[in-house]
């Protein structure tokens, strides 16, 4: 097993390179920069952005493909061009940026926001905490909810109780994730009902004055919305997932080796078949809480203006704060590929007989 986990942490190092070098050729083609960023908002733009839209004379793209010819239009002299080319280290051929970027990444030194002024470290772990609250509480609650409802429908298959709650599942898992969350919004955060819960953010403005029972409310009190929001489609898969585990083992010939021996039906499921049922569901958490991290922040985030990683990458990208962009995307490929060496482990734990170096073999 050792070999086996070293053999993925060595892999770590060229995934992240080539995710980092997708991504850093890909932005040498794309539009608009942190440079004319900074001339939009000198001209009064807003955003450079503004431009691509536009409809008639050149395009966006053609009036920021040269920095002159955009400077000369907008009445800006060439050394102010230079000076902010030079602020940002775009002076530089891409390939020597690119091999900068590489060696401050292996000291973990992620740069400086272009625009915020803040360290990229700093700025990710500011932001933490309200991703994590979203997808920890989110794939808890996924587990808690599906686990009992997966067993309960693959002991009743085909009954009353497994076609309606078959009907829910597949229309909870239907809805997109971002209808669902206006929905609620609508229902019951003061849009046209039910003002019971809050609008905007994790916590009250006087959240500092509360006690810590106080505090722990009203942090439940913000974060309900967005975690039912988050968990509707997490709760479905796995919920048919529990059942279709736990039907293909009571299916198997040691479940009636057990009955045949006189043993109770509930120390056939729980003594035998759960623990086997439940070897993909279990060990499957890290990948399900990552995916409920990255998958849905953004657009819950966004939807409750919550201020977390998800809306800190996608004004990154609006904004080309590259340093953020792509320290973001570091962190969160090296997560990535860390949780997927845990889930293996985590297969190991609950069931020993699993030795991945064999199936290598």
């Amino acid at each position: 097993m050792a070999a086996y986990i070293l053999r993925r942490l060595l892999l770590v190092i060229p995934t992240l390179f080539g995710i980092l070098l997708v991504n850093f050729a890909l932005v040498q083609f794309v539009p608009g920069g942190p440079v004319e960023q900074i001339i939009a908002q000198i001209e009064g733009g807003g955003d450079v952005f503004e431009g691509f839209a536009g409809g008639g004379g050149d395009t966006g793209t053609e009036a920021i493909s040269a920095n002159e010819s955009y400077a000369g239009r907008q009445g800006l002299p060439p050394e102010l061009i230079e000076e902010l080319q030079q602020q940002f280290g775009l002076d530089k051929p891409p390939l020597e940026r690119f091999l900068t970027m590489l060696w401050n990444y292996l000291q973990f030194d992620f740069g400086e926001s272009y625009f915020r002024k803040i360290d990229v470290t700093d700025l990710v772990l500011e932001k933490m905490p309200v991703s994590i609250s979203l997808g920890l509480w989110s794939t808890l609650i996924a587990y808690l909810i599906s686990i009992p409802m997966g067993i309960r429908k693959a002991l009743g298959d085909g009954s009353r109780f497994d076609t309606w709650t078959s009907g829910v599942i597949i229309a909870a898992y239907a809805i997109p994730s971002f209808l669902f969350a206006i929905m609620l919004l609508v229902l019951f955060a003061g849009g046209s009902y039910w003002q019971i819960f809050p609008l905007r953010g994790l916590t009250s403005d006087n959240w500092e004055n509360l006690s810590l029972l106080g505090k722990i409310g009203d942090y439940f009190w913000h974060i309900a919305l967005p975690v039912v929001a988050s968990t509707i489609g997490a709760f479905a898969t796995l919920t048919l997932l529990t059942k279709n585990s736990f039907l293909d083992e009571i299916k198997k010939h040691y479940v009636m080796t057990a009955r045949a021996k006189g043993l109770s039906e509930n120390r056939v499921l729980y003594g035998h078949v759960f623990r086997n049922a439940m070897l993909i569901v279990i060990a499957g958490f890290p990948s399900v809480f990552i995916g409920i991290f990255f998958s849905g922040s953004l657009i819950i985030e966004t939807i409750f203006s919550l201020d977390g990683l998800g809306r800190l990458g996608f004004e990154a990208a609006v904004a080309r704060d590259y340093p953020v962009i792509f320290g973001t995307l570091f962190i969160f490929g090296l997560m990535s590929l860390v949780v997927g060496i845990i889930s293996d482990l985590m297969y190991v734990l609950v069931d020993p007989r699993i030795d991945f170096e064999k199936r290598e073999g």
